[in-house]
């Protein structure tokens, strides 16, 4: 085991020169020994791989923005005194999670999928407050800690993923009484050089496209729980990880030929699940180690933000109306008053999705280390809108678009120089119109309601950050009932109940 063990300057060593451009940011997932299969099979190198890659374009574009307009997305940070990538910000004012949000909104308009760094951007905001919090209790230096890291991190301009979501096996029972303790991600040992964890983390967003995992507890948790209440740092090529990305609906047009069926073939989102197997964390990057209160405050924390984040999926939003949109005027039926209906109505819901997002980041209040959280009961009342809302847009924008979203032919068969000229004389829609752009544009409203970007627009949005019943409880906790009794006894001229017993 000792050949997992390397200094802590080690690990930073491939980052010495810090990553600008998009180009360089693809340039610097080449050559690394990871274990990643796809599909039964091992992929040897990621970014060549032609289902993995349009997630790495989706990541690449978060660079490409932050080079085209900085006035976007970059920012001032005091922990390493320099113009950085909002990705890896602290925010500590409500001004900038205001900005973050509009950021993040239009990188989803850029690419019209998932881009898969808003899990590690909230985890560094939570794990910023909650080991503040945990030094000032307990007198440890896991802050000081988290600054180094995070230091180096912004220096370098490296992505920083987020690992939270475990397996949980029998969700009646907490980590300590499962049958297979990794069922939870936890410590299996400890020496003077650091710890070592084992476990899966699920569903994790973006990782073989990061640099560093941020891995957190995914719950609640009690003293019995101590070896699972864990948060530290790894760089995604550790010795002991393993990663098999999950399957998307309709990811293998890519490689059928042409970009047409794919309906995206730019850009994706991207899901893994990573298996830890002893996997080395040195001290200076361990951020929380047994301290079983805090977990639920950093879970807690994590999700307020995250909730928030979802504000990316108006970006998304903005494209399905356009392209709903377009498929109309396709049709020659864009002055349909039934249409403009449907489209003001989709424009209704995205827009109320954003507006309780920014909401949220206006009423942001600051924690005691200085970072600001957005509102937790407007984070949340966001995600719920979220968890219903991208499913009316979509339903109404294949309404308008009609049947041939799913009945289309393919690329090949408009190639095929016996049936081709059939389908452009059928296919053909208003005068002026291509009917490859047609074609196109249905392909696209495909993507993204039922094909390989509905996993980040629908599904995602259901089920990220918690699902809708995780909203609900959270909901119900900040609800201000007995407040709002009073007043309503009040103006209804009842006395207050103390009042009334003398």
């Amino acid at each position: 085991m000792e050949d997992r063990i390397e200094s802590v300057e080690t690990l930073w060593a491939d980052f010495a020169t810090p990553i600008r451009t998009a180009e360089d940011y693809i340039n610097s997932l080449r050559g690394r020994r990871m274990n990643v299969f796809f599909m039964g099979e091992r992929v040897p190198e990621p970014v060549d791989h032609p289902v993995i890659r349009p997630s790495i374009n989706a990541m690449a574009e978060t660079y490409r923005l932050a080079t085209e307009q900085p006035n976007v997305a970059t920012v001032h940070s005091d922990i390493s005194d320099r113009q950085i990538n909002p990705f890896l910000h602290v925010p500590v004012s409500p001004a900038e999670l205001v900005a973050k949000h509009e950021m993040q909104r239009e990188l989803g308009r850029r690419t019209g999928t998932c881009f898969q760094r808003c899990v590690g951007l909230d985890a560094i905001g939570s794990c910023h407050s909650v080991t503040f919090d945990i030094d000032g209790k307990a007198g440890s230096d896991y802050h000081q800690r988290f600054l180094s890291f995070l230091k180096r991190a912004q220096t370098a301009n490296v992505v920083i993923g987020g690992a939270m979501t475990d397996p949980k096996g029998d969700r009646s029972k907490p980590p300590h009484q499962q049958r297979d303790a990794d069922l939870f991600l936890h410590v299996v040992r400890r020496d003077d050089k650091g710890i070592y964890v084992s476990g899966t983390k699920m569903h994790q967003t973006g990782a073989v496209n990061s640099h560093w995992l941020i891995f957190m507890p995914t719950m609640r948790l009690t003293e019995a729980d101590r070896d699972w209440a864990v948060v530290g740092a790894v760089r995604v090529d550790a010795p002991g990880l393993t990663y098999i990305v999950g399957r998307q609906t309709n990811d293998t047009r890519i490689v059928d030929g042409g970009a047409l069926d794919a309906g995206n073939a730019q850009f994706a989102g991207q899901e893994s699940l990573i298996v830890f197997d002893e996997v080395f964390v040195p001290q200076e990057h361990v951020f929380m180690d047994g301290e079983w209160a805090y977990a639920s405050s950093l879970v807690e924390r994590f999700t307020t933000y995250h909730r928030s984040s979802y504000v990316c999926k108006t970006g998304l939003g903005d494209v399905l109306i356009g392209a709903a949109a377009s498929a109309a005027e396709h049709n020659g039926v864009e002055g349909a008053s039934h249409i403009k209906d449907k489209l003001v109505e989709m424009t209704h819901l995205n827009e109320t999705i954003y507006s309780s997002c920014m909401a949220g980041a206006h009423q942001a209040k600051p924690a005691a280390s200085g970072a600001y959280i957005n509102d937790e009961m407007l984070s949340n009342v966001a995600k719920h809108n979220v968890t219903r809302f991208p499913y009316e847009i979509a339903r109404l924008a294949q309404d308008i678009a009609g049947g041939l979203v799913v009945t289309m032919p393919s690329e090949k068969d408009l190639q095929n120089n016996e049936i081709g000229p059939l389908i452009r004389k059928f296919l053909q829609g208003r005068d002026g119109v291509e009917v490859v752009d047609r074609m196109r544009i249905l392909r696209l409203i495909e993507n993204m309601t039922i094909g390989r970007n509905a996993v980040g627009y629908l599904t995602e949005s259901l089920h990220g950050a918690g699902s809708p019943q995780a909203q609900r409880i959270q909901i119900f906790r900040a609800m201000k009932i007995d407040e709002n009794k009073a007043r309503a006894r009040a103006l209804a001229g009842i006395a207050p109940s103390d009042s009334r017993s003398k």
